[in-house]
């Protein structure tokens, strides 16, 4: 297990199971300590009805203690995420911190937008108007060619697609902890299937 490397997924009733849960499983692979954090009740039940039982809640949690915050889409729990106040000074105090790392993926990056840390900043998200509108204090990535692998990344913000980019978003955020996803790419086929595809 990697040490102060400590990554939080949060759930939010409504969240989007894969985008979640595909995180937590190639963190634990790479080594990384990941916990997934609720900001209500123990379980949590996903947007296509998946319950899962989250390791902590958000005030039992030493935010400080992690490197990372992971923000899931789904809906409606990115919009649960976004009205949480104390999901939004988690992401303020982790802006302003270059050792620290934030990712929302999907429709979560209107999180990143509420809490106003996107100014100037590279950013994406599912794209559609309503959440290029809601990001529009960024520099919003529509065009394949500018994203690494349907991720990009400015500063300490990383943010991504939907459901098809959870597994390059996730090896990214392992990637951004030092970590290489060299022999976990290959042992899980993602590399074999992207030559498949081409």
């Amino acid at each position: 297990m990697y040490k102060n490397k400590k990554v939080a997924v949060v759930l939010a009733n409504g969240f989007e199971e894969g985008e979640a849960l595909f995180v937590v499983d190639i963190m634990r692979r790479s080594g990384i300590q990941c916990d997934t954090i609720s900001i209500d009740k123990i379980t949590v039940e996903g947007s296509h009805g998946i319950k899962v039982k989250a390791d902590r809640l958000i005030k039992e949690v030493n935010k400080e203690s992690y490197r990372m915050l992971v923000l899931p889409g789904g809906q409606p729990g990115a919009d649960n995420l976004r009205d949480c106040g104390e999901i939004i000074a988690w992401v303020k105090n982790f802006a302003n911190d270059d050792s620290k790392w934030i990712a929302a993926i999907c429709a979560a990056p209107q999180v990143l937008a509420k809490a106003g840390v996107i100014k100037g900043k590279k950013v994406t998200s599912y794209p559609n108007e309503k959440y290029r509108q809601i990001l529009k204090e960024g520099k919003y990535i529509d065009n394949i060619e500018e994203m690494n692998e349907m991720v990009v990344v400015d500063g300490n913000i990383i943010t991504s697609r939907g459901p098809a980019t959870t597994m390059p978003f996730a090896y990214k955020l392992v990637e951004a902890l030092g970590v290489s996803t060299d022999e976990l790419r290959e042992g899980m086929l993602y590399n074999s299937l992207r030559e498949s595809i081409k």
